[in-house]
């Protein structure tokens, strides 16, 4: 099993701001490095799945699925289940080709990809049935864990682990509480969606900032607003190694970062990655961004970004719960429009079939 790849520092620079709030908006890059993000959400996940592993009584079991809903992988349902046997030993099922739909189902490839992994073909592993099977000792499992990890992201190609949602039961499939998957979601919250709707959104974070004195740090209040807009509490957010609470809004990643100097928030996502930067892109992001209400296009390395900085002093929800409504709306429109036009990849790729690409060829969500 490969070592995961170092975990790249973010640029130092970004700590040190301007004075000036216009140096901020133009100049400091929200984050260039998108696949260290996103690497250490895998990783995050993975070490959160082999501490859950390690805790499981007896016939209990951990269900692990790439969301079809949000993925747009439509009846598609690509799964990995792990269980816990007597004796220290637990067994891992990954979903096969007879129970996936045309067109969805893996290539020759990709099966190459599950036997190099570890998984043994359908019905070698006792009890596997139609699906790939893996037994190991529960002291590896952290090795089980990377392959699980591994398994949704390169071949059933789950861009992010906040597209999983995962369910813990015991062997009489009742539920058992454990600590988050990192940003995988709950089974039992995954119906649960953004709410989008300005007037409904505003009213629940109004209210919920009414409840909350001014004297708190800048952190705890955008916590408070997020938290209303998904109507959910502040410790069900999810939040990353950075900091950054994560929003899942159907196939689109928004990130929301509070910054201390000067008090920001800043509401970003990335549009379209492994784009050649050209003169005719930063044009046309010109352009776009000179049609923008609020926010910004820009292009660092191969991606590109959008942001919108909702200023910290005199802290306002309403001005936060627009700042997420417009990012979602840009990120749903502008993923297609600019891939059509130059190419690259939509990060999410809402629509897209997951599961398989070129050999070779690297995906900036596919990385452990």
């Amino acid at each position: 099993m490969a070592n995961h790849p170092p975990v790249t520092e973010k640029d130092a620079a970004e700590d040190h701001f301007s004075a000036h709030h216009e140096s901020v908006l133009l100049d400091e890059p929200t984050t260039a490095d998108l696949r260290s993000k996103v690497t250490e959400a895998w990783q995050e996940f993975a070490r959160a799945l082999a501490a859950c592993v390690r805790t499981l009584p007896a016939g209990a079991r951990v269900d692990v699925t790439l969301d079809p809903t949000a993925s747009g992988t439509d009846d598609a349902i690509y799964s990995v289940s792990i269980e816990a046997a007597s004796e220290g030993q637990v067994g891992a099922r990954a979903v096969g080709n007879s129970v996936l739909p045309q067109g969805y189902r893996l290539d020759r490839s990709a099966v190459a990809d599950m036997i190099a992994l570890g998984w043994s073909p359908p019905g070698v592993v006792a009890g596997s049935g139609e699906h790939f099977g893996l037994s190991a000792n529960v002291n590896s499992a952290t090795r089980l864990a990377t392959t699980v990890s591994r398994t949704l992201r390169d071949v059933y190609g789950a861009p992010h682990p906040a597209f999983l949602v995962y369910l813990v039961h015991d062997e009489s499939d009742e539920p058992i509480a454990v600590e988050p998957l990192g940003t995988a979601r709950p089974e039992v919250a995954a119906d649960q969606s953004l709410a989008l709707e300005l007037d409904e959104a505003s009213e629940s974070a109004q209210a919920a900032q009414a409840a909350v004195e001014e004297s708190l740090p800048l952190p705890e209040r955008v916590r408070t607003v997020v938290s209303a807009m998904l109507k959910s509490s502040s410790e069900q957010l999810q939040v990353d190694s950075d900091g950054d609470i994560n929003i899942r809004a159907g196939s689109a990643m928004v990130f929301v970062r509070v910054r201390d100097n000067p008090p920001l928030v800043d509401v970003f996502s990335p549009v379209l990655t492994e784009v050649e930067p050209t003169e005719q892109l930063y044009v046309k992001l010109s352009e776009l961004t000179n049609r923008m209400p609020i926010g910004r296009l820009y292009c660092t390395d191969d991606t590109v970004w959008a942001s919108i900085p909702v200023f910290g002093r005199n802290f306002q929800a309403s001005h936060l719960m627009l700042a997420v409504q417009v990012m979602t709306g840009l990120a749903d429109e502008l993923d297609d429009r600019l891939h059509g036009e130059f190419g690259g990849k939509r990060f999410f790729g809402e629509g897209d079939k997951g599961g398989r690409r070129d050999s070779g060829e690297h995906r900036t969500g596919m990385y452990l």
